[in-house]
């Protein structure tokens, strides 16, 4: 894969907004990390999980079980985008050595591994969103069309009606797929992973482990024989797939919704900067309520992210207004648009991708 470079020629919107960003943090007396509040909130959700995990091994009906496991599953979805997250971007504690191992930790209920998910995450899409075949998070599936450079299938012209299916299947692919083509260096993510050979392996094996232990052997286990093990597995498949679909809608549907995608130049520098690239490629949407955007870990932020990927996401509503005053002296368009715009944007290129025409057609 050959490395890609950005022009250089964003260099004062960057040293307007980092200013900006300093003299917020200056003016707060604060820190760009985690504070006492994030950790009551990681401590909050580890006990819901654990509340509802708990609950869901006393059922002894398929529906009461599902409820409080789709619970616990869904709860562990929200500690990957409020803490892994973060923590991928060494931004949640001040030591790298604890991010990673806070990583592994609360990993382990949501069954992705932390390395995998950092490389791709942090080194692939964040260095190269929406860049075919660079941004690991567009690859070509076969059946969703993601960029205007893909193959088309006559089957996609209805993609816009079958993509939560695609979307919902992402976790479990990526907990008993794709993490282990990485580990085995089936892909690029291999050579970028912080732990290599018996050691990376032993990591590997030991978290995917304890998450089929607690996942599914402790439940086929503890529950009666009124739930069969087809039961158990099947709740377990389908509360990684609502999860996944939210995630999807939440972090990669973002990029969608802007619908502007870019193919690798040959001399393999873009026509742009950084910045402009961000503000071409992401957009930020706010929730209703508003509060829900503290309890996704800013996701819906996500451009937000995108320039201020090494701070806490505690920090996301101040540093979305910083930008929403010092891009535009410098011709970048800002914008927060509402939810129900960003699921309409969201058909809209998936309905132009299915139809096999340029996303704003």
């Amino acid at each position: 894969m050959k490395p890609l470079a950005f022009q250089r020629d964003d260099a004062d919107v960057h040293k307007a907004l980092m200013q900006a960003a300093n003299d917020y943090l200056a003016a707060h007396r604060d820190h760009r990390f985690a504070d006492a509040g994030m950790i009551v909130k990681l401590g909050l959700l580890v006990l819901a999980g654990a509340g509802f995990y708990g609950m869901s091994l006393q059922q002894s009906t398929g529906w009461g079980y599902f409820g409080y496991y789709l619970g616990f599953i869904f709860t562990a979805m929200l500690i990957t985008v409020n803490v892994v997250h973060d923590a991928s971007h060494n931004a949640f504690f001040k030591r790298r050595w604890a991010n990673r191992w806070l990583n592994v930790m609360v990993s382990i209920p949501l069954g992705l591994d932390p390395d995998c998910w950092r490389v791709r995450h942090v080194i692939f899409h964040h260095g190269h969103n929406n860049v075919e075949g660079y941004d690991l998070d567009i690859e070509p599936n076969g059946v969703l069309r993601q960029t205007p450079f893909q193959r088309w299938k006559p089957f996609m012209r209805v993609q816009r009606f079958y993509w939560p299916l695609v979307a919902a299947m992402t976790f479990p692919y990526y907990i008993w797929l794709f993490d282990w083509l990485d580990r085995a260096g089936q892909t690029p993510v291999t050579r970028r992973m912080a732990q290599h050979g018996v050691r990376g392996w032993g990591l590997f094996v030991l978290g995917k482990g304890l998450h089929l232990t607690l996942a599914l052997l402790i439940p086929l286990w503890v529950l009666p024989p009124t739930l069969s093990a087809l039961d158990i597995v099947l709740v377990y498949l389908v509360s990684q797939m609502l999860s996944s679909l939210l995630f999807v809608m939440l972090i990669i549907g973002t990029h969608w919704a802007k619908a502007k995608f870019y193919r690798a130049p040959y001399s393999g520098e873009l026509p742009h900067g950084r910045y402009h690239h961000v503000f071409a490629t992401t957009i930020d949407w706010q929730t209703t309520p508003r509060w829900l955007g503290y309890w996704v870990g800013g996701a819906n932020l996500h451009l937000t992210h995108h320039l201020f990927p090494h701070w806490s996401h505690r920090h996301y509503p101040a540093l979305s207004q910083i930008i929403s005053e010092v891009a535009p002296r410098f011709g970048l368009a800002y914008q927060r648009i509402g939810p129900r715009e960003m699921l309409r944007l969201q058909q809209r290129f998936l309905s132009a991708m299915g139809a096999n025409k340029a996303p704003d057609a």
